[in-house]
């Protein structure tokens, strides 16, 4: 559940509706709850908008109402401290001497990094039996949030500043920056030998707006993961399905200033009992971006514009990943989690242009924006402010439709870009900024800067033979983009296939050997951009058009932005806290219930069992990517298949969740949230508590699989009690 993807893309299509023209009832999707329904009468429901709940506004009287269950402000706090934020994921505090679990698909950058020859940990798993075992994780770290401040009034009166929406946005934008740099100089006043991350957050898209605190942990070291096949089970075929048989967990600790485990009085006790059906749960974490309360003209373009074409990349993408790891299998290590990373994407991103195109969903989206442009319409304050912020996102979305093919043309060092245009982009760049006096170069090309810029200019992973097959991808996307009569393109081509003129190319460049790459820095700015070098020809003849559709979509950009700011105020004034603010990768408390659902014409379970495990494998042949470790072929005796493994609850999720603890009432750790269903895809825009769920590994999983399996007692021991034992 990864929860970023580069904006850049290379070609475009106008995706057809899946409705039926004409006809006054509808048949929506399958995540869709409701097969046929008459779209005049479409209602939102109470909680389109979500159940993202933040620890600002904590949901106090919904727990009340909901669950008859009050916590004080003690919980909330407790609670707070105990959760952590990873690169990318979540994870929390377990006992109080630093233990840390999150998902091994969390800590699969940290496999490769304390690897060491002749081991393979991402695919083998890790267990450290000692203390001195566990292994630092260089440039790791873990980020617990300490501070919480309102800084609406600043931030917003910063953005009313301004003579353009260009302005205002750089403006409010700088006031951010201002705060944190602020804070931080206060903060290594009084604390030098601390770390802490200061970062001003946006809620409601500029309705509110807090200073996030965040003490940083650097000293990670891991301590257990298993093995990547059992934690990812079923491979991309089960991702983002259910039922699911995943042991997708990771152990690590951190260790305070003085080289010894961190004792912290703030984890979540291991619950003895674990979670049951109908039980109230609480997924505490970081969901990384949605886009619930925009407007429906903005979902309208990334369902016939963006979400297309980013579909159609990581397709190709995927291909791509997967035919070269195939061709060339001791590239596996370097290239697996690239795969896996796109594989995900494609899938999470086909769910949610497939929830786009769902005509019920929609429609409920249009019921919301309906209502609330009533509600502004109702109060003449807000009819002035805001009345029109509707019809101004409306053309905006349609002049950025109109030049969106253009502007993926240009873009040529966003995902899936060879080095070679890369580095031909950078170079132009570079003798453009040298031209320049000094002072009005970027930051990183003044003074003795420079030579550090330099110094890291050509990537220290070019793969030659890789490289050229990602050419052969980007040429074959700009000629999907372009098509024919591009003078500068079909110079480019000269009439050769993208494949056959990527090994041309390539061939032919100076821009794949370091020492030439390095020898142009030295040399003046115009013998840069007079080179003969294809792709900085391509780069140099190209620019001008590209800078201004760039430009003109920049300028759209802001108004976008600035519109949604508006947008956002207006919500808040309307709503206040009653509905959660979009997703920002910030810390969330999401409320929900264990329980199944309907799906594929019966009910899913709400919990599976390591039965269930061992039938996959028995059921597919023992064959990948439902085969099994060898210490997991034969279980001992005392191994209890009718453990829960993995269950769901109705929780609201996204990418940037993952390795959230699940708790209950009594803060204890009842399951660890690693996925959602294919159902709750369409989750970036809308929830469906009907059919979407969240799917974690079950808290009696984890020990019973470390004791049997792993033979590691100390880590039971631990998780049970807490704490360490001597």
């Amino acid at each position: 559940m990864k929860s970023t993807f580069a904006r850049s893309v290379f070609f475009t299509f106008t995706a057809a509706l899946i409705m039926l023209a004409g006809c006054s009832t509808y048949q929506a999707t399958k995540s869709s709850p409701q097969l046929y329904f008459n779209p005049d009468t479409v209602t939102a429901s109470n909680f389109d908008n979500g159940k993202m709940w933040t620890f600002d506004y904590p949901p106090i009287n919904e727990f009340r109402e909901e669950y008859k269950f009050s916590p004080d402000s003690a919980w909330f706090a407790k609670t707070r401290l105990a959760a952590l934020r990873l690169p990318g994921c979540s994870a929390s505090f377990i006992s109080e001497d630093g233990l840390v679990l999150t998902n091994h698909h969390c800590a699969r950058m940290a496999l490769e990094k304390v690897n060491r020859p002749g081991e393979d940990l991402p695919d083998s798993g890790f267990y450290a039996a000692t203390l001195a075992d566990e292994r630092k994780v260089d440039g790791f770290y873990a980020d617990q949030l300490v501070l919480i401040k309102d800084v609406t009034a600043e931030v917003q009166k910063a953005f009313e500043t301004g003579p353009t929406a260009r302005a205002k946005v750089a403006n409010g934008n700088a006031e951010m920056r201002r705060l944190e740099n602020e804070y931080r100089a206060k903060f290594k006043e009084s604390n030098p030998a601390d770390s802490m991350i200061f970062q001003v957050v946006t809620f409601y898209n500029g309705g509110r707006y807090s200073l996030y605190g965040y003490h940083r942990y650097t000293d990670v070291r891991l301590v257990f993961a298993p093995q990547m096949i059992v934690a990812y089970f079923g491979g991309d075929y089960d991702n983002f399905t259910y039922p699911r048989y995943d042991l997708d967990c990771a152990l690590f600790r951190i260790y305070g200033n003085d080289g010894k485990p961190l004792h912290t009085n703030d984890y979540f006790t291991w619950s003895q009992n674990g979670a049951h059906e109908g039980e109230p749960v609480f997924v505490i974490g970081n969901p990384g971006r949605t886009g619930r309360l925009v407007s429906v003209a903005q979902l309208k373009f990334n369902r016939d514009y963006a979400y297309p074409f980013i579909v159609q990349v990581l397709q190709r993408m995927q291909d791509m990943y997967s035919d070269y790891i195939a061709r060339h299998p001791e590239m596996k290590m370097k290239y697996e989690n690239r795969l896996f990373f796109t594989s995900n994407s494609l899938k999470a991103y086909t769910g949610m242009l497939q929830g786009l195109r769902d005509p019920y969903l929609m429609a409920r989206k249009e019921a919301f924006e309906r209502g609330f442009k009533s509600e502004v319409e109702k109060n003449p304050a807000l009819e002035e402010n805001f009345g029109k912020i509707w019809e101004d996102l409306a053309k905006v979305e349609k002049d950025k439709s109109s030049i969106f093919d253009k502007h993926l043309a240009g873009e040529l060092s966003g995902y899936g870009s060879s080095s070679y245009f890369r580095l031909a982009a950078k170079l132009v760049d570079y003798a453009n900024a040298m031209s320049r006096p000094e002072s009005e170069r970027p930051y990183d090309m003044r003074g003795d800067k420079l030579a550090t810029y330099k110094s890291k200019f050509f990537p220290s992973d070019f793969d030659r033979s890789f490289e050229k097959e990602l050419l052969a991808f980007q040429l074959g996307n700009l000629q999907s983009t372009l098509g024919e009569g591009n003078k500068a393109f079909d110079q480019l081509l000269d009439g050769r296939t993208p494949k056959d003129a990527a090994e041309y190319l390539s061939s032919n460049s100076s821009l794949g050997d370091s020492s030439k790459v390095a020898a142009m820095l030295g040399e003046s700015p115009s013998v840069i951009l007079n080179s003969t070098d294809p792709f900085i020809r391509y780069v140099v003849a190209t620019k001008a058009q590209n800078a201004e559709i760039e430009n003109k979509y920049e300028r759209l950009s802001a108004e976008e932005t600035s519109d949604n700011l508006s947008l956002g105020r207006a919500m808040y004034e309307v709503y206040g806290t009653s509905i959660p603010p979009d997703a920002t990768f910030t810390l969330r408390i999401a409320d929900g219930v264990v329980e199944g659902y309907p799906y594929n014409g019966t009910i899913a379970p709400p919990m599976t069992t390591f039965y269930g495990m061992y039938n996959r494998y028995y059921g597919f042949g023992k064959k990948y990517p439902w085969s099994l470790p060898s210490v997991w072929q034969n279980p001992p005796a005392d191994f209890n298949l009718s453990t829960p493994l993995d269950f769901v609850m109705t929780s609201d999720i996204i990418g940037g969740n993952s390795g959230s603890p699940v708790i209950n009432e009594k803060r204890q750790f009842v399951g660890l949230i690693f996925d959602g269903n294919i159902e709750s895809l369409p989750g970036n825009f809308i929830y469906v508590p009907s059919v979407n769920r969240a799917v974690a590994v079950h808290s009696d999983a984890i020990p019973q699989a470390l004791k049997y399996i792993y033979h590691a007692d100390r880590i039971v021991n631990e998780i049970r009690t807490g704490k360490i034992e001597e």
